[in-house]
C-alpha cells in the first residue's frame, strides 16, 4: 500500500515510447512539472499528450514539445505557445482540438468506465460535422481531419456522441496526499487534475506535501487512492516553484 517512489525519475522511468499520457494542469497552475522534467530526462519519444493545453514556451508539457518528443495533442486551448503553433502549422504535430468542456467530461468518463456520451456542445459545428484539420502537410494543406461524428435527437434536441478518453499513464500534480496514493488539491490547481487521474492506467502524482495514512480526513479527500499507483514527494523548493504564464500587477 506504500505508493511512494524514491524519485521522479523512478517513477517515470517505464513509460515507452509511443505512450498516451493524461496530464493536469491548466496553462501553469497545477502542472506536474517535476514529472514533465522527470520525463524528459528520461527520453521517451512519440508521446501522445491528452491536457487541457501543453504548457508555454520552455514550461510545462512546452518542455517535451521543444524537444520534439509529443507525436499528438489532444487538447482545448493553444495559446500562449508559438513552437506548439509552428509545429502544428508545419505538419509536425497532429493536434485534436476539444470543446473544454467536453475534454472534461471525457476524461472524466473514461475514468469511470463510460464508453461514450452525447453532449450539446459541438452540434452545427466541424466539431460533430468533422473536418477539423488534426494534421497538416508541409505545404500547409491539411493532411488530416476530424471524421463526422454521430448525432442524436433527445426531446426535440440534437446532441453529438463523444467518446471516453483513456491512457497508458497520468501525470498530476496534488497539493497533499498521504502513502495510499489519497490525494487533496487546493484551489484553481485542482482544474484538470482530478480528471487526469482517473483516465490514466498508471496514475504518478507528485505532493507538495506527503502525509501518513489517516492524516486526511476521508471528507477532504478529492481523489480516492484507488486512482493512484505512484506517489513522489516533492522538496520544498519544488513544491514553492510555481508560474504564470502573465502577470498583471496594479500601480
Amino acid at each position: 500500500m506504500d505508493k511512494v517512489r524514491a524519485s521522479a525519475a523512478a517513477a517515470v522511468a517505464d513509460i515507452p515510447d509511443g505512450a498516451s499520457l493524461a496530464v493536469g494542469g491548466f496553462g501553469l497552475s497545477g502542472i506536474p512539472g517535476v514529472l514533465i522534467q522527470a520525463l524528459h530526462a528520461q527520453g521517451a519519444t512519440g508521446l501522445r499528450i491528452v491536457s487541457n493545453n501543453c504548457g508555454v514556451d520552455g514550461r510545462g508539457l512546452g518542455v517535451l514539445l521543444s524537444a520534439r518528443r509529443i507525436a499528438r495533442v489532444t487538447g482545448s486551448y493553444v495559446g500562449e505557445n508559438k513552437e506548439f503553433a509552428r509545429q502544428y502549422l508545419c505538419g509536425e504535430l497532429e493536434v485534436e482540438l476539444v470543446p473544454q468542456g467536453t475534454l472534461a467530461e471525457r476524461l472524466r468518463a473514461g475514468g469511470a468506465g463510460i464508453p461514450a456520451f452525447y453532449t450539446p456542445a459541438g452540434v452545427g459545428t466541424q466539431v460533430a460535422r468533422g473536418g477539423l484539420p488534426w494534421r497538416h502537410a508541409a505545404d500547409g494543406t491539411v493532411a488530416l481531419a476530424s471524421p463526422p461524428k454521430e448525432t442524436r435527437d433527445f426531446a426535440g434536441r440534437a446532441y453529438v456522441l463523444e467518446h471516453g478518453i483513456t491512457t497508458d499513464f497520468a501525470l498530476v500534480r496534488a497539493w497533499r496526499g498521504d502513502r495510499h496514493g489519497n490525494l487533496v488539491f487546493r484551489r484553481s490547481a485542482a482544474n484538470f487534475n482530478p480528471l487526469a487521474a482517473t483516465a490514466g492506467r498508471v496514475t504518478v502524482a507528485e505532493v507538495e506535501q506527503l502525509v501518513e495514512p489517516g492524516e486526511l480526513s476521508p471528507d477532504e479527500v478529492h481523489l480516492p487512492g484507488i486512482f493512484v499507483q505512484r506517489i513522489v514527494p516533492l522538496t520544498p523548493a519544488q513544491a514553492a516553484d510555481k508560474h504564470v504564464e502573465k502577470r498583471t500587477v496594479r500601480a
